[in-house]
């Protein structure tokens, strides 16, 4: 058991920590690269150079060694806790982003780093944030310091296992925030407590709501880790909710693969004079140098044969799969697993619980394997750097995500492989990417060695009625999520041959798809419009005429409406009935159209005739005329007008109370009905045949329904039913009063 150290060793600790900050501050301030410059570009130190505080043992003055162009981590003004977490996680030698992300962010200023997959930007943000923290002496008192915003669960787990091992010397306190966790109410405890913070979008906006006292107004430094993904539409209202939380006075470093430059983005997290560095700007490629990219042209209904035939043909290989749905994934991983390839097979999508998802992504990483997943797995996860192949069956939705998901093979100095399948409509991703400088070459697909899977999965669905189901949700999600895509160049749905595609999947039938439905309705639609709304024309002048100065003209000359009754070859139409017909048809508003009403039409007036004929003013039965004009009686004008309101009034009464009798009929005739159809079930009667539609009786056989006779002298409604064998009543002895007044009774038994 070790000895509890005395308090004067915990003094002169105290103290040595102190004299170490005082040096580190004045180190990073006296040798401060200029803003905007590029520490990669200067010459790095020399072997033998002296490293820190130097000393003339002439003149006795005091001078520090340049860290700017630093190339090994012990040259850089690091604490000595952080220089043991480094040592102890085996990092010597810097990146060429961390060579030139770390001198400006350990002088607190906000960073943009833009970098290859696999280059280590987690220790170019890691480091500054455990620096940071330690020059300001922070402890647990002081609370939340630092907080590391992360898109995904597992990338976020793999940044705090980092953190954990860089800042194992260091007495911070540190958690891991990430959805899918059911002990919120123990983190509720203890967030308070933390000194950083690693965690997604959503549980940490989770806690700002909900927890107590969740305080961040010290925050000393905001990381993004993928910021372009967390900038994006998807997490845009969690962002601005949290970063509205945040203090303004704070150091920020955003970092990523496919970097932002939007001044909107960077407003957004109140970015001061930040230091763009794009380490692979100038590079000839965009993606690793180790990496072998290839693509290839699979037709959609041979994608699962083209899939399996890798997987058979690689079985010694760990294979990351990309797919663009968690049906998708479902669907393939479920049936390839029965279908028992030689190879374990794992899946790996955002529907599942947390402790599921990071137990997959451990087992990856350790055991040669085929993981299927998307779009989840794409960014910042490292795989302990042992992906051999990346194999995108999907067509990924832009060149900055087709970088992430390669990125996942060809870490740091490790090699890897890549293919990309491409339906033949979706070529023109394969411009985009030569065009952003990716070094993919074209390949042909060898078909001698092709093995059909499609009879193999339609035996499945056959077996397993379930999987039938899961292959229909894959087969509409994954034509939805090309229907969705904004880059129509590439993405086409309507160019995709859907029957073969149901067919590959196993499917009996081709599933219904109501979005293709009415994308096709509106587009038929559409066509029928442009089709309706002809150009017309002047004959003489040739030039286009208003359609409403058409039809305000047509009115004005037609106002008997006699012209549109005229035959074809009538002499004094100017023009035929097909042009008149096309104005009328154009007047006629689509459905899902917004009706453009114009403001400048003719508006109707009231035309009031006199008994000899000529037209009158409205009210002018009521005026006095005198001198020609015609002038109102008030008197007489307010009496008509009360006349007219009470009339109203009592057509309106009369009217309530038709309503009102219409209703109780209705409600007589429904509970009528009801009565009737529960006889009928107890008299065990059968019902209309099932096969047809509901409602309908069957064709071969006309249905006997009992008849209800009532008694003449039943005072209470008594009634009954014709069975056979029974004697009916005579309904013709029975008079139409008596009848009449036998359904009164009835009505009133019921109400009473």
């Amino acid at each position: 058991m070790r000895r509890p150290k005395s308090r004067a060793v915990r003094k002169q600790q105290k103290n040595n920590e102190l004299q170490e900050i005082e040096i580190l501050n004045e180190w990073i301030e006296s040798q401060k690269p200029e803003s905007g410059s590029n520490p990669l570009s200067r010459d790095p130190l020399k072997s033998k150079s002296p490293i820190g505080r130097i000393v003339d043992p002439e003149s006795g003055a005091v001078s520090f060694s340049r860290y700017a162009g630093a190339r090994k981590f012990y040259e850089l003004p690091l604490s000595k806790r952080t220089k043991n977490g480094l040592e102890g996680g085996g990092f010597k030698k810097m990146t060429d982003i961390q060579v030139a992300s770390l001198p400006h962010a350990l002088c607190g200023r906000d960073i943009l780093g833009a970098a290859k997959t696999g280059s280590g930007k987690t220790l170019a943000f890691v480091i500054p944030v455990l620096e940071k923290l330690h020059r300001e002496r922070w402890g647990p008192e002081d609370g939340v310091g630092s907080i590391i915003i992360s898109p995904t669960r597992e990338l976020a787990g793999q940044l705090f296992d980092v953190l954990k091992t860089v800042g194992k010397h260091h007495n911070f306190s540190a958690g891991l925030l990430i959805g899918g966790r059911k002990e919120v109410d123990s983190e509720k405890e203890r967030v308070n407590e933390l000194n950083i913070l690693v965690c997604t979008p959503g549980r940490l906006l989770q806690h700002m709501d909900e927890t107590p006292n969740f305080d961040c107004s010290q925050l000393q430094v905001l990381v993004l880790d993928e910021a372009d993904r967390i900038l994006d539409i998807g997490f845009k209202k969690t962002l601005n909710a949290i970063v509205s939380q945040l203090p303004k006075r704070r150091q920020t470093l955003l970092f990523s693969a496919t970097q932002t430059k939007s001044v909107q983005d960077l407003a957004r997290l109140s970015l001061k004079d930040p230091e763009y560095i794009s380490v692979h700007e100038k590079a000839v490629t965009a993606t690793p140098s180790r990496l072998q990219q290839t693509a290839m042209i699979v037709p959609l209904e041979q994608k699962l044969d083209m899939l399996w035939s890798f997987i058979k043909a690689h079985l010694r290989s760990k294979i990351l799969v990309f797919l663009s749905s968690c049906k998708e994934v479902k669907f393939v991983f479920e049936a390839f697993k029965k279908l028992r390839p030689g190879i374990p097979l794992k899946c790996l999508h955002g529907r599942m619980n947390q402790e599921k998802r990071l137990g997959i992504y451990s087992q990856f990483c350790e055991s040669q394997s085929v993981l299927f997943s998307t779009d989840v797995a794409s960014r910042g996860l490292d795989f302990n750097k042992a992906v051999d192949w990346v194999v995108q069956v999907d067509c990924p939705e832009d060149v900055a995500s087709y970088i992430h998901r390669v990125g996942r093979t060809a870490r740091y100095l490790s090699g890897g492989r890549s293919v990309l399948f491409l339906t033949p409509s979706e070529m023109k991703m394969l411009e985009k990417l030569q065009a952003a400088k990716v070094p993919i070459q074209f390949i042909k697909a060898n078909t001698k060695r092709l093995q059909p899977v499609s009879g193999l999965l339609s035996a499945l669905l056959v077996k397993y009625p379930d999987m039938q189901q899961l292959a229909q949700r894959a087969f509409i999600t994954y034509l939805r999520s090309i229907y969705i895509q904004k880059d129509k160049e590439v993405f086409d749905v309507t160019k995709l041959p859907i029957d073969e595609y149901s067919a590959s999947l196993g499917l009996p039938m081709t599933p219904k798809v109501k979005f293709l439905n009415q994308k096709e309705k509106r587009e038929t639609e559409s066509e029928k419009s442009s089709l309706i709304e002809p150009k017309i024309y002047d004959e003489e002048n040739e030039s286009v005429i208003p359609k409403e100065e058409l039809l305000v003209e047509d009115v004005k000359e037609n106002r008997g409406g006699k012209d549109f009754l005229l035959k074809d070859d009538a002499p004094d139409v100017e023009g035929n009935t097909s042009e008149i017909g096309d104005i009328v048809s154009a007047t006629r508003v689509l459905k899902k159209k917004k009706l453009k009403i114009n403001v400048h039409r003719p508006v109707g007036t009231r035309v009031v005739f006199d008994e000899e004929g000529n037209t009158q003013a409205p009210l002018a039965m009521l005026a006095d005329k005198t001198s020609g004009d015609i002038l109102l009686d008030q008197d007489k004008k307010n009496d008509f007008y009360k006349k007219m309101r009470e009339e109203l009034k009592q057509v309106d009464k009369e009217d309530k109370l038709l309503e009102r009798q219409r209703l109780r009929e209705k409600r007589i005739k429904k509970k009528m009905k009801l009565k009737k159809g529960q006889r009928e079930e107890e008299d065990g009667e059968e019902e209309d045949d099932l096969s047809g539609s509901e409602g309908e009786p069957d064709a071969n056989r006309k249905r006997k329904r009992s008849k209800i006779y009532f008694h003449s002298d039943s005072d209470d409604g008594e009634k009954e039913e014709d069975k056979a064998g029974s004697a009916s009543i005579n309904a013709e002895s029975i008079s139409l009063a008596e009848q009449e007044e036998l359904a009164l009774k009835l009505l009133n038994s019921m109400h009473s």
